[in-house]
């Protein structure tokens, strides 16, 4: 009796320590938007924060730093005068936009 305690403690730890690493990653307010919107394209800040219209520059700011420091977007810096920063997704931004997808649906149908 004791044993199927540990186990099913176990059980539940691993089937939830993916959940927690994903709630962490999207605890921002506006990652999963700013994921969605760099799916359809490749963007620079003002473009971001326009699409964005109701985010401050200082949290897209952090929130793009959060995003490329968890490897779900890349941002590029072109050496020239002024600099220009484009932000795009990498190869693991991509693969989740399918679920984001599915999330979308989801919630038009079901909210």
């Amino acid at each position: 009796m004791e044993n199927e305690k540990i186990i099913d403690t176990e059980v539940a730890c691993s089937a939830s320590c993916g959940i927690k690493s994903i709630q962490k990653i999207f605890a921002g307010k506006w990652k999963i938007t700013i994921l969605w919107t760099l799916h359809e394209r490749t963007m620079r800040f003002g473009e971001l924060n326009r699409a964005l219209e109701y985010i401050t520059q200082s949290a897209l700011t952090k929130q793009l730093r959060e995003l490329e420091a968890d490897g779900l977007i890349k941002r590029y810096v072109y050496r020239e005068v002024p600099p220009r920063v484009e932000y795009s997704l990498t190869e693991t931004g991509n693969k989740f936009f399918p679920l984001l997808k599915q999330i979308n649906t989801w919630s038009l149908e079901n909210l």
